[in-house]
């Protein structure tokens, strides 16, 4: 503290001699008094004359007073001999130093230079004793959350990861009765890691054990450690682990731990010394704390694949805990923690919103329930209903509805024959989800669009289901060709075409579906195409091969194609009626599809039974 003062005194003593100095030098520079300028060689004559009375020199500029007492000024060669003459014609001469205005313009070229050299020096002498520095550049930027909140987060508020729950209750016992493992030799895992897909309820998770154990909890993402100065992130590093041991017993919770924890000497440029210094301090703090004092390291990643091997070492991050998308009585559990300040209309099942909401992960069903809350509130209503929800669903799905966008007539029916494609032919194909829902109003980009809902999860697709999936994806260009001729055919399947032949490379490249090309994967990397790596530059398949699947890839899309063309054919009936009802109730479900298209059409058989049995 002394040392600190002196240091504040020091400066301010320096800035008031810098404003003083200031001060004087400008006093220095009075206004000069007019002078007559002469000529070099006007003043050589009047020398000559005798009417030089007085000079003053000042390197190459002359001043003086003539013999009529008058001022003059001249600027002069470099001439050695000059002095001589003066002093022959019998002239005063005076030899004039440096000016003071000089002096200051010379210190004005340095003062820059000094001023930085003079900060760093302070900071440099300012910054020992103290952890992270004068300026905080090296102070921990987690936040910390006591457990005197008013509402703290606890296992109430997480569900549909109850194996994930289950794992981590031991560390909230630990934290309350650390005696009951000490006892018998066992030893708290020093570090969990927490995987899984974005919003599955990773920081929710961290949180509910620091409100479950009562312990404070500190909060920091993996990108606030590096900084552009190299040893800032370590640094951190220590300041907030010496806060945690402070704390104990608590949680520190590192969120995506991969901004900082990469496998090192991978970069681009051969290495980041930043990054790798703060994980290298990270390491050594895992290391050099013991579970006896009660600090729990949790991070969170969704790309655990790029995480340096020591990160991953027994004595650090012990365990690994996977998170997935919740099933469907999971996203009921994390529906009705949502929807508890809801109120809710008599017609909403949520059991019924859960089993429509496949593949949807905790942040989804969240951002699910807010949207039809905000619908509700839009519309005046005192609950919120069955139709908010699914209006709700369809804005995420889909995008926003776009009534103010005007469709010729054209362009309307365009529309209503790509739609209906696409929903005959999910109609009458039994191995594909059944239709949920036909409109030809716009959504975000699309002037259209065709769901389809599973009413089960599903883990994995059958090569017969993969290809009804391609031929419907093409019934809605090929029902287009029904109607307008191949020649006035619209771009609207462009996005069509593009799933097509991404499904189509999966199934020849990923899955094995393909004969000629054989059980052998030629997935594509992250950074670039299945036939060059882009970090290697090397090529990982023969041109035949590459040849080979894409005439598989052609095969399986063209043999779609018709398949959707044949199934479009045999109920050109049924597409017409389908065609018209679009145009005039701009959307239908699935049921009502099914009533307009064939009244007595079998309907895909209702799987809830079979899902409630596999339960």
């Amino acid at each position: 503290m002394t040392w600190n003062r002196s240091l504040t005194i020091i400066g301010i003593l320096v800035w008031i001699g810098v404003i003083a100095l200031l001060v004087w030098a400008g006093g220095q520079n009075p206004t000069p008094r007019p002078v007559a300028a002469l000529a070099y060689s006007d003043f050589m004559s009047k020398l000559d004359a005798g009417q030089i009375k007085t000079a003053t020199i000042d390197g190459h500029k002359i001043e003086g007073t003539l013999t009529n007492s008058a001022r003059y000024s001249t600027l002069t060669p470099d001439d050695p001999s000059l002095p001589t003459q003066l002093l022959r014609h019998r002239v005063h001469v005076v030899v004039s130093p440096p000016e003071p205005g000089s002096v200051f313009l010379t210190l004005l070229t340095w003062v820059p230079f000094l001023l930085i050299a003079a900060i760093w020096i302070f900071v440099l002498f300012s910054s020992r004793g103290q952890t992270g520095g004068r300026f905080g550049f090296g102070k921990s930027r987690a936040k910390l959350i006591t457990p005197t909140q008013t509402h703290p987060v606890t296992f109430a508020d997480v569900a549909g990861i109850d194996e994930a729950r289950s794992e981590l209750q031991e560390i909230v016992e630990f934290l309350k009765s650390p005696q009951k493992f000490e006892r018998l030799g066992g030893r708290i895992p020093k570090g969990c890691l927490l995987v899984g897909p974005p919003g599955t309820g990773k920081t929710l998770l961290a949180r509910a054990i620091a409100g479950e154990a009562q312990v404070p909890f500190f909060s920091i993402s993996g990108s606030e450690f590096v900084e552009m100065f190299v040893g800032v992130g370590a640094s951190r590093v220590r300041d907030l682990f010496e806060q945690a041991k402070k704390s104990a017993p608590c949680i520190v919770f590192v969120d995506e731990i991969d901004a900082v924890g990469r496998k090192r000497g991978l970069g681009y440029s051969g290495t980041n010394d930043e990054r790798e210094q703060t994980l290298n301090q990270l390491l050594v703090e895992m290391d050099g704390f013991d579970t006896r004092e009660g600090v729990i390291l949790l991070a969170a990643t969704n790309r655990p694949d790029v995480l340096d091997p020591a990160l991953l070492r027994p004595g650090r991050f012990d365990r690994r805990i996977q998170l997935s998308n919740p099933d469907i009585t999971g996203r009921e559990q994390i529906l009705l923690v949502h929807v508890r300040k809801v109120p809710l209309a008599p017609d909403v099942d949520i059991r019924a919103l859960a089993r429509g909401t496949p593949g949807l992960s905790g942040a989804d069903l969240a951002n699910l329930v807010n949207e039809a809350a905000l619908l509700a509130a839009h519309r005046n209503e005192a609950q919120v209903s069955a139709g908010d929800f699914d209006d709700a669903k369809d804005k995420i799905m889909m995008g926003s509805e776009r009534r103010s966008l005007v469709m010729s007539a054209k362009e309307r029916k365009i529309t209503a024959v790509h739609e209906s494609g696409h929903a005959l032919v999910t109609l009458y194909s039994p191995d594909h989800d059944p239709l949920h829902k036909v409109t030809i109003i716009p959504h975000g980009r699309a002037l259209g669009a065709t769901l389809s809902l599973p009413e089960r999860d599903r883990f994995g697709y059958s090569r017969r289901e993969l290809t009804t999936r391609l031929a419907i994806l093409f019934a809605g260009r090929v029902a287009e060709e029904f109607y307008f001729g191949s020649n006035d055919t619209t771009t609207g399947a462009s996005d069509d075409i593009k799933q097509a032949t991404e499904l189509a490379r999966r199934m020849v490249c990923e899955f094995g579906f393909s004969s000629k090309v054989g059980l052998v994967s030629y997935e594509d990397d992250e950074h670039g195409s299945g036939y060059e790596s882009f970090l290697s530059g090397r090529k990982t398949m023969s041109n035949e091969t590459a040849a080979r699947i894409d005439e598989e890839i052609s095969r399986l899309t063209n043999d779609a194609a018709q398949s959707a063309r044949e199934i479009l054919s045999g109920h050109r009936a049924e597409l017409d009626r389908l065609v018209g009802a679009l145009l005039e109730h701009e959307t239908l479900t699935g049921a009502q599809i099914t009533e307009i298209v064939q009244p007595n059409l079998p309907m895909v058989p209702d799987k809830s039974d079979l899902l409630t049995a596999a339960q």
